[in-house]
């Protein structure tokens, strides 16, 4: 009866979790084609992404533009294509900076305590005091558009996020026992952060990374869209869907194919992150 109890219980559960594993599945091939993209997207456009065919604007579909061209006669696939590198690499630089930044100062914070902890919690409270969005904007319209500054002002916007939370996890790792016995055998504090402790705050890490990489996607397409993003003329999915709007109804593609790649590739990472965490989570339970 208890045999037969279990199985009758393990259906439902496998059937919950068959749609989530499909949706990682496919927010893996997402993430995929994206990387291939961002590697090779100049090999593999059929067409050179900024070359003008001013007879040739406006156009839909067609064996020679398999989504169309743009206001200037530009090939919207190929310039979807090679796109891809500036929406994923800043994203990325944003959630490794924030990440390597954050965990250092979280571990420092937590561990440490005491006025290491006061100096370093006051700067993350300024820093969560700021908006970010209005801080890019103010910046670039003093300084001017620039694709790189506001890949690295973002890293310093978003490290405090990162902080905040691995000092909370830090917090409660350090009264554990094998803290206590790490420091009992003399252990330095920067093994017992490093080799002990944050080990144990992988997971969140991660998540935190992959959710600032998505968040990140959105902040520098929005930058792009306003013109303070890319250099005009760039192939970018934010730029593209600046350049493309007046479109919308006539040329719908040219829009909304960049905007869906946008939304896509946020999608998948917040996914993906999501299944890391709860893949090493349960790992570390079991061990």
């Amino acid at each position: 009866m208890n045999l037969q109890h279990t199985e009758l219980g393990a259906g439902p559960t496998r059937k919950r979790r068959r749609p989530r594993l499909t949706l990682v599945t496919v927010s893996f091939v997402v993430i995929g084609i994206v990387v291939l993209l961002v590697l090779f997207g100049p090999l593999l456009a059929p067409q050179d992404p900024t070359a003008q065919d001013l007879a040739d604007i406006n156009a839909g579909p067609s064996t020679a533009h398999l989504l169309g061209t743009d206001v200037l006669g530009r090939d919207t696939f190929s310039r979807l294509i090679v796109g891809a590198r500036s929406a994923f690499i800043g994203p990325l630089l944003i959630a490794l900076g924030s990440m390597i930044i954050g965990n250092i100062l979280g571990l420092v914070s937590g561990y440490r305590g005491g006025r290491v902890d006061a100096v370093i919690m006051r700067w993350v409270d300024f820093m969560w005091s700021v908006p970010t969005l209005l801080v890019l904007i103010v910046v670039a319209a003093a300084v001017g558009a620039n694709y790189w500054l506001a890949v690295g002002l973002m890293v310093a916007l978003t490290a405090p996020f990162d902080t905040r939370v691995i000092r909370g996890a830090t917090l409660e790792q350090v009264p554990r026992p094998y803290v206590e016995a790490a420091k009992v055998l003399g252990v330095s504090d920067r093994r017992i952060m490093v080799h002990h402790i944050w080990p144990n705050l992988s997971a969140t890490a991660l998540a935190n990374a992959f959710l600032i990489f998505a968040s990140s996607v959105g902040v520098l397409a929005a930058l792009s869209f306003l013109g303070l993003g890319v250099a005009p003329g760039t192939p970018d999915w934010g730029l593209m869907l600046a350049e493309n709007e007046s479109l919308l109804f006539s040329q719908p593609l040219a829009a909304l194919a960049p905007g869906l790649m946008l939304a896509l590739t946020a999608t998948s990472m917040n996914l993906v992150g999501d299944w890391i965490y709860e893949r090493m989570s349960n790992r570390g339970m079991s061990r």
